[in-house]
């Protein structure tokens, strides 16, 4: 008899049944019930049998028994404490699973990595995240430089686009410098709502961002370096000049803004979404060190 996987409707629908689970919808909760997609996610994650896999919100399983399957080693974040015993029923011929029931925002993943993985072992996060709290969870996964190589997950198709996105795009805003000074990141696959039980109300994308050894630009402070990239994008349709005046109108006249974007050669009557990178870079230091 061949083995039935999770991620198909007529298992997933058993499992609802056996355990009268019933979704939450403030924890954003949609199950994947299409092995062919889950196993094409793993295939763009770079899974193979030596990599150790940190999952987040495996649900009832269905991502992370193709996990289990392909990679040598599985760590699963649950925050729902009625799935625990779900999971460990539709894992258990899984040796290689550990499920730890904790918020991924408060968890010291870093040390987790440090406790169940082998030393040096290539990691890579891949998840199916929820919608509500996606950018959170990403931002915290990429800010705290995690030893892993890359993270590959499942998000809401116009996240994914915001965060993959190139200048002079309206996708294009602070999220996508942040996540892309931090990581290389590209959208590598849609995944339709058809897929899901329940159904979302919109289409998904696969997300996957290769962790950079270094950022592509130098700043010399990267908390201000983000702020200012936020504040040029405070009213999209404003120009990048009168964005900047309204931040900074307690330090700087629009005079003296206009004197510091002439010095370093950028024109004020453009929006923040024309600038790349190192623009922004150029810009953030200028007003850092002026101000210092």
């Amino acid at each position: 008899m061949t083995k039935k996987y999770i991620a198909t409707p007529s298992k997933t629908k058993e499992i609802l049944n056996k355990y009268k689970f019933s979704f939450k919808k403030s924890l954003g909760q949609n199950f994947l019930v299409d092995v062919n997609v889950l196993e094409n996610i793993i295939k763009h994650a770079g899974i193979d049998q030596h990599t150790g896999a940190i999952e987040i919100g495996p649900g009832m399983g269905a991502l992370t028994e193709q996990l289990a399957i392909h990679a040598d080693k599985v760590v699963a974040f649950e925050i729902d404490q009625r799935l625990l015993p779900i999971l460990k029923d539709t894992l258990q011929d899984y040796s290689n699973v550990d499920i730890i029931h904790q918020d991924i925002l408060e968890a010291d993943v870093a040390e987790v990595i440090g406790e169940h993985f082998k030393p040096e072992q290539e990691v890579h996060v891949v998840a199916n995240l929820p919608y509500y709290i996606t950018t959170p969870i990403l931002m915290k996964l990429v800010r705290d430089k995690l030893p892993v190589t890359s993270l590959t997950v499942m998000i809401q198709k116009e996240v994914a686009e915001r965060m993959a996105a190139k200048p002079n795009n309206k996708s294009y805003g602070s999220l996508t410098v942040a996540v892309q000074y931090y990581t290389e990141a590209s959208v590598v696959m849609t995944v339709p709502k058809s897929v899901f039980m329940p159904q979302p109300n919109v289409d998904s994308s696969i997300l996957h961002l290769v962790m950079r050894d270094n950022p592509p630009v130098q700043v010399d402070d990267e908390d201000f370096f983000f702020t200012l990239v936020q504040a040029s994008f405070a009213q999209r349709r404003k120009t990048l000049r009168n964005n900047l005046t309204s931040y900074f109108k307690e330090t700087y006249t629009k005079e003296e803004i206009d004197v510091l974007l002439t010095e370093i050669g950028i024109d004020g009557t453009r929006r923040g979404e024309s600038l790349d990178m190192a623009e922004f870079a150029l810009l953030a230091n200028a007003f850092y060190n002026d101000r210092k």
